[in-house]
């Protein structure tokens, strides 16, 4: 299985690169910036098919690179359904703030539960609302992406349209705090003190949410 973890763009987003040796198959999580390198990255991987692009929520900053992505390797975009009606409506005035590119529909929805698979790697959806209403979380063999949800040390802003610390809290505290301390956590952004955590630190130590 290939995991591999790229910051991308001006605003320290986090993309993800999964990937299967055997199909050559993979996807990319939030592949917000850097599209041409990071098709060429995945093909030093020897993932030569980039089957989805999954997006942890629908913010600017996190699918700006969507559009490109899929013009230059015809992938799939997997969003939660519940966040399928916002990455389409991202406001004129952010797209101009962040010099972004409106991403296209999604071509799948998914809900808690489904897996996202490629050839034989599977990423199971985990739904984290708070920072956003559809946002979720990937998991898979003790890792889990959490988008904005959960950061090293951090957690994800409340204070956008739709937002909820309530939620937030609660998506940490009984989606991600109750999966095993040594699952490692990939942040959706590099805000931390190291690029990644584990569920037990964070547990312990998050200022924000303690478990």
């Amino acid at each position: 299985m290939v995991v591999n973890q790229y910051e991308v763009g001006n605003f320290a987003v986090f993309c993800y690169l999964i990937g299967d040796e055997e199909t050559k198959e993979g996807l990319f999580i939030d592949p917000a910036d850097d599209v041409e390198r990071l098709i060429s990255e995945a093909k030093s991987q020897g993932v030569e098919k980039i089957k989805y692009i999954v997006n942890t929520h629908s913010h600017v900053d996190h699918i700006m690179g969507n559009k490109e992505m899929v013009k230059r390797t015809g992938a799939k975009v997997v969003i939660h359904e519940e966040e399928a009606g916002y990455l389409v409506q991202t406001p004129a005035d952010l797209l101009m703030m962040f010099r972004a590119t409106p991403s296209p529909p999604a071509d799948l929805l998914v809900k808690e539960g489904d897996v996202i698979q490629v050839g034989k790697v599977g990423l199971k959806v985990i739904h984290t609302p708070g920072h956003s209403p559809g946002g979720m979380s990937l998991y898979i063999d003790g890792m889990v992406f959490t988008g904005d949800t959960l950061f090293v040390g951090s957690v994800g802003r409340t204070d956008f349209p739709g937002s909820s610390w309530e939620a937030m809290e609660t998506s940490i505290r009984k989606k991600l705090y109750v999966l095993p301390g040594d699952t490692i956590v990939f942040p959706g952004h590099n805000y931390g003190s190291t690029p990644t955590s584990t569920i037990q630190y964070e547990r312990r130590h998050n200022p924000f949410v303690r478990g």
